[in-house]
């Protein structure tokens, strides 16, 4: 499971001109989920999510997480990141899970990013989606569960 986090001041994500989750401070999170991913990676993508210290301390330092924070969670399903450009000019997306799979686990990340307690929004799965955000810093980090990268 690959996952694009987004330190935000705001974020929101619409579906057919209706918003459908929107967060003040927190993490804007897109999340893609391969072939072969399960619970277990799922469950590293969440607990590193919660743990991640990337808000700064009184000192200016990235020490603190969206937990320390109190902060909130936007979570977006992008199959996207399971796409490969390395060979020519368009991507694969043979290594992205099958959606009626992907949909079930997806669930399941939202379930426990929720019970390592944060506030959780989502957009809608496999419908096209209108993200904002304002980026704070800008920080932007990778987390993969196989840790590829």
């Amino acid at each position: 499971m690959r996952a694009v986090v987004q330190r935000v001041s705001k974020a929101s994500v619409t579906v057919e001109g209706k918003i459908k989750g929107s967060i003040e401070k927190g993490l804007l999170v897109f999340a893609g989920i391969v072939k072969d991913d399960d619970e277990k990676d799922g469950q590293y993508i969440a607990s590193k999510i919660a743990g991640l210290r990337i808000f700064e301390d009184g000192e200016g330092k990235m020490n603190r997480s969206v937990r320390d924070v109190e902060g909130e969670i936007l979570l977006i399903s992008q199959f996207t990141l399971a796409g490969d450009a390395g060979k020519g000019r368009r991507p694969s997306f043979e290594k992205a899970m099958k959606p009626e799979e992907a949909s079930i686990l997806f669930e399941k990340l939202v379930k426990m990013a929720e019970n390592e307690g944060l506030m959780v929004a989502t957009g809608q799965f496999q419908a096209h989606m209108e993200v904002n955000l304002t980026n704070d810093g800008p920080v932007t980090i990778l987390l993969d569960s196989r840790k590829a990268f």
